[in-house]
């Protein structure tokens, strides 16, 4: 989801305002809340730098991760597909630090009327927001942290990973905690985990930048 054929995404969503609705920038640092479930859906938000975590939270106090956003996504949209003005579903939290372009959700519905090619483009963004939510639930299905932590860092290579003379770098800043709480974890079982994988040569940390290896390899040895 980063053009509209020859336009980036980012300069559509400038474009969704007028002199009485412009768009807003704003910060969230690691672990901030964008918005909570319950919140009035009022506005879309494009991911500009960094990723977002959204979580379900359920009535026992668990909160389960659906999804980690990447830059260039659109999120806060379930309104515009259901038709109705809904809360917010989702529990939306800066994963790292992050920075966003927000929109009325007035404006984005009247620039989908008016551009045949959003509702397109929107709806790819959507599909592979889909495809991650379900390997998420397969990650959060295995009862060993191990191979619960090893699937997470495979889904993070697919997203955010950087080919490199060493194999794939995730890129982006990973603390032990952050990890942890994706994959319900704690910060010690994390950190002893990747201990594991450093010492077996299947990752290496450099900054808090994760590179695997080789995923195939870490894929069939641990999962």
């Amino acid at each position: 989801m980063v053009v509209t054929q020859d336009r980036p995404l980012a300069a559509v969503f400038r474009q969704m305002s007028n002199s009485g609705f412009p768009p807003v920038v704003e910060t969230f640092d690691r672990g901030k809340t964008i918005f909570f479930p319950g919140d009035p859906a009022e506005r879309v938000y494009f991911l500009l730098k960094g990723a977002v975590k959204l979580s379900r939270v359920y009535e026992a106090g668990e909160e389960i991760t659906v999804a980690l956003l990447r830059e260039n996504s659109v999120f806060g949209v379930l309104s515009l597909i259901t038709g109705n003005r809904s809360d917010r579903f989702y529990h939306a939290v800066a994963f790292t630090p992050v920075e966003l372009l927000s929109v009325p959700i007035e404006q984005v519905e009247k620039a989908l009327k008016e551009d045949p090619e959003l509702p397109v483009i929107l709806l790819r963004g959507l599909s592979s927001r889909i495809l991650q939510t379900e390997m998420m639930i397969e990650t959060l299905a295995h009862r060993d942290m191990g191979s619960r932590l090893v699937s997470f860092l495979l889904i993070l290579c697919r997203d955010f990973g950087m080919p490199t003379a060493n194999g794939i770098t995730i890129d982006l800043k990973l603390s032990h905690q952050a990890i942890a709480e994706a994959i319900g974890s704690t910060r010690v079982t994390v950190t002893r985990l990747l201990g594991e994988l450093r010492d077996q040569a299947m990752i290496s940390i450099h900054k808090k930048k994760i590179t695997v290896h080789n995923p195939v390899t870490l894929g069939q040895q641990f999962t």
